[in-house]
């Protein structure tokens, strides 16, 4: 019996340091995400943007709510609007457009994940009764935020 219970404790000894030396193997990394190029970045903000036109034209908020920043700020004749009141203003404002078209568009990235849009744009529409500028030079910061790209600002002056 002396014998059996040194022999237990060796064994167990040894079963305990041949199991903490193990290292465990590391889960492999998923695979990274391919980075978006500069390319497919303004490609997808000019998407963006004329999404954006074409939900205006339809009075249609759902793309604002899907493709504005939570910080974003619109700047315009009546003063500076958050996401929430641009929204609202948005979905309450009669507006009627007939045509839109944008041109001269360009993007400058300011870094991978800040872009400056600029662009002119030839409009038909009434907004409230009055007619609003027939042609406007427009910008829109782009920010991108988990992989995505959301409009973070946008001002329009009307062009001579």
């Amino acid at each position: 019996m002396r014998r059996k219970v040194p022999m237990a404790i060796g064994f167990v000894l040894l079963v305990a340091s041949i199991a903490f030396a193990q290292e465990a193997t590391p889960a492999p990394s998923p695979a990274p995400k391919p980075a978006t190029s500069k390319a497919q970045s303004q490609k997808i903000i000019i998407a963006t943007e004329k999404k954006l036109w074409e939900a205006w034209k339809k009075k249609d908020d759902k793309p604002f709510k899907a493709y504005l920043s939570a910080d974003s700020l619109m700047v315009g004749d009546t003063g500076v609007a958050n996401k929430a009141t641009s929204i609202k203003e948005m979905s309450s404002m009669e507006c009627d457009v007939k045509s839109y078209e944008l041109s001269d568009i360009k993007v400058t990235f300011f870094d991978s994940d800040a872009a400056f849009l600029t662009y002119k744009s030839v409009q038909d529409a009434t907004c409230g009764g009055q007619a609003v500028p027939p042609s406007v030079w427009s910008s829109s910061v782009y920010v991108r935020r988990g992989g995505k790209w959301y409009a973070a600002s946008h001002q329009e002056t009307p062009a001579k």
